[in-house]
């Protein structure tokens, strides 16, 4: 029950945040051109960091005068944190990384000839962000802090190679969320991560119509709160296979085009294109 309750106040915030943000949004600075060649606002994704930060103080504030409707106050606020963080790094590569090289030869390249691309700081940054918020679930266990910080920074990798058509990594996020509560149960640990979702998917409408870009602002930080998600619910060794598994896709990247075998695959196909423009 609290799981969707943070979801629904995650969806009604999200929605608010993204009426009053849309007029800033479409500041010059933030135009980039689309598949179609039309220009869009990218970075969008701010609007899951502010409803999320919105949510949280208006929580903060009813939790002090002894109401405690969503429970879960420590880890939500790591949400939180980790919200804020990987929210501007991406906004950080959404307004200068333009024309870069991108994956992580890319950057690695780049910084090996002595400079350090947007995409390095998201990545480094990324890396260093999710180290800091893995010491602070589980104190004193380098081993398990290095490998949860992994899989986190890979998950928030993986939500940006998500985010290369209209609506791919809200939908992606919907299905990964979707199995995350279904297999834990609807764990009261999710809640924070429900609230960052909800907040995410409210974009869907417009993200799909074309009218805004999620961006790394926000595919970031999806992909590193459901990985957050897994590191609050999962024992050990499932966390050790959901790293695996993210090492993997993050590696096959380097090689394959996700939209490629999306294309290429009708099923996968079908669900990319369903509420996108023709």
């Amino acid at each position: 029950m609290k799981v969707a309750l943070g979801l629904v106040l995650g969806l009604v915030v999200g929605g608010v945040t993204l009426r009053l943000l849309l007029p800033t949004l479409a500041a010059p600075v933030l135009q980039r051109t689309n598949h179609r060649g039309a220009p869009i606002a990218t970075a969008a994704g701010l609007v899951v960091v502010l409803a999320v930060l919105g949510a949280e103080a208006a929580l903060g504030v009813v939790e002090a005068a002894g109401f405690d409707p969503l429970g879960g106050a420590v880890g939500r606020r790591l949400v939180v944190l980790a919200t804020v963080g990987f929210g501007l790094l991406g906004f950080i590569d959404d307004l200068l990384g333009a024309g870069e090289s991108g994956g992580f030869r890319g950057h690695l390249g780049a910084l090996a000839h002595g400079r350090l691309t947007s995409g390095g700081v998201k990545l480094f940054g990324g890396a260093a962000l999710a180290l800091a918020v893995m010491a602070a679930i589980q104190p004193g266990s380098v081993g398990r802090i290095l490998a949860d910080g992994a899989l986190v920074a890979l998950a928030a990798n993986l939500g940006n190679l998500m985010d290369r058509a209209p609506g791919r990594c809200l939908k992606v996020t919907a299905l990964a969320f979707v199995v995350l509560v279904a297999v834990t149960a609807a764990d009261p640990s999710l809640v924070g991560v429900a609230l960052v979702v909800g907040a995410a998917l409210a974009l869907a409408p417009a993200d799909l119509g074309e009218r805004v870009m999620l961006g790394d602002a926000g595919a970031n930080v999806v992909g590193a709160v459901l990985g957050i998600g897994v590191v609050l619910t999962a024992s050990p060794s499932v966390r050790n296979g959901v790293l695996v598994a993210v090492v993997v896709l993050n590696g096959l990247s380097e090689k394959v085009s996700y939209s490629r075998v999306i294309a290429s695959t009708p099923p996968l196909r079908a669900i990319d294109r369903l509420g996108r423009r023709p």
